[in-house]
């Protein structure tokens, strides 16, 4: 793949992880720090981001660090919804190692 095929996947793959993510963003930029403890709560469900996902964010419990690596990685954020009960979503950002140039 030639340098300039590279550059294009790599804003290509940015743009979808930033679009995918960013009503979760925004909300991850209000939530608390560490995680709550909720008595009394089910199981968090487990579930995979994918596009037509419908996400009912209340409030965010966690979120997992994103690695300094250049390339697609997995991450996790545990909230809680609208009802009160708790989920743990799995997505795919790009790695905060990446260079602009």
């Amino acid at each position: 793949m030639t340098p300039f095929a590279q550059k294009k996947v790599k804003r290509e793959m940015k743009a979808l992880a930033v679009m995918a993510l960013s009503s979760v963003c925004a909300t991850a930029a209000l939530a608390d720090e560490a995680p709550t403890e909720l008595a009394g709560q089910n199981a968090p469900i487990v579930e995979d981001y994918t596009y037509s996902t419908h996400l009912d964010v209340a409030k965010v419990l966690s979120m997992s660090d994103i690695p300094n690596v250049c390339q697609v990685v997995p991450v996790k954020m545990e909230y809680e919804d609208s009802h009160g009960q708790r989920h743990i979503l799995n997505y795919q950002v790009m790695g905060n190692g990446c260079s602009n140039g």
